[in-house]
Parts: structure tokens; sequence; C-alpha cells
């Protein structure tokens, strides 16, 4: 998909700048630099894409586990 945005100037030779040291094109740099933003700034889509696996790789509650935590928590003081 191809657009066109405006940058203030010194961001547009700092990205530049940038891109050149990291041998990257200027798409390139721009399309890695939003996609970052977009997931520090979505963490409920990354959560639920962690869901999401975990819930596939999970094969349940591991029973010994479950033992040692009630183990636990009878044995703290609330």
């Amino acid at each position: 998909m191809k657009t066109a945005i405006s940058l203030p100037d010194a961001v547009f030779h700092a990205a530049e700048r940038q891109a050149r040291r990291m041998q990257k094109s200027r798409s390139r740099m721009y399309a890695d630099a939003l996609s970052e933003y977009l997931s520090r700034h979505s963490p409920d889509e990354v959560t639920e894409a962690m869901n999401h696996v975990v819930d596939q790789v999970s094969p349940g509650p591991d029973a010994f586990v479950s033992a040692a935590a009630q183990s636990v928590l009878a044995r703290s003081e609330w």
C-alpha cells in the first residue's frame, strides 16, 4: 500500500540518516517504526494474541502445580 505523509524537516532528515545507518529503505524504516508504535500502543491486541497462543499450547492445569500452590497457600498467613 502506498501512502503520502507529511513530516517536519528535522524528523525526515533524522529518519533518512537512521535508514542509511541501518541499510534499510525509507519505506522499510517507516513501516518498521509504525509497526513498533502500533504494538506499543495496542497492548490489548498483544495480550489477546499471547492468550491465543497459550490456549493452543497449554494442556490445562498441571496437577503437581495445583497441589504445590494449594500447599503454599495453606501455609501462608492472610
